[in-house]
């Protein structure tokens, strides 16, 4: 059960930095309204992870995209995650103070500078309690990929089970699992919080 849970935890990861490195991005255009980016919000929002895996596994081959299993996991977790990090910037957005953007135009930086070095931090920080519950639930989420046959933390806990006859000690130990996970990410969040200077 151990490959399983680094199995869950990286790819989890990589999901959740895909969805990250694209949120931004979403954000940005959903901030101004482009309509691309409310197409794929609602799409990756209105429409169910696992379902969102079965289309990537196994309906892009019939458009001849043929992805390994691993590839169709990542990229389906990290482009839904895109879809809720993208809305939980655009809210930090909203709180990045006008005069201190408008500061920065003055000063003579160009508009990616102002996202990476004003907005984007401060939208991060105030929305970090969200970033963290989105992470969660993404740790959360990965149980699903095991349709595409990847064997993470759960499908392991299933297989356990099996062999065992004895289902209570493997579910025991694997939601034992997903607690500390979230727990570590829960008390990172805070530690960080906490740690900051006044």
């Amino acid at each position: 059960m151990m490959a399983a849970t680094w199995a869950t935890i990286w790819i989890s990861a990589l999901g959740i930095a895909i969805g990250f490195s694209l949120g931004v991005p979403i954000a940005v255009a959903s901030a101004r309204g482009k309509t691309w980016a409310a197409i794929y919000i609602s799409f990756f929002r209105g429409v169910p992870l696992l379902v969102q895996l079965l289309l990537a596994y196994y309906a892009l081959p019939f458009l001849g995209i043929d992805l390994p299993a691993i590839v169709a996991a990542v990229g389906t977790v990290g482009l839904c995650c895109a879809a809720y990090m993208g809305e939980i910037l655009r809210g930090g957005f909203a709180l990045v103070p006008k005069g201190g953007v408008e500061a920065a135009r003055l000063l003579g930086l160009s508009p990616r500078q102002i996202l990476l070095r004003i907005q984007l931090p401060i939208a991060v920080q105030a929305m970090r309690p969200a970033i963290i519950n989105e992470a969660i639930l993404i740790v959360k989420a990965s149980s699903l990929i095991s349709v595409v046959g990847i064997l993470e933390l759960t499908r392991s806990a299933q297989a356990l089970a099996s062999s065992t006859f004895e289902p209570l000690p493997a579910y025991a130990l694997c939601g034992a699992i997903y607690l500390v996970i979230n727990v570590a990410l829960s008390t990172l969040a805070r530690g960080k919080t906490m740690g900051r200077p006044a």
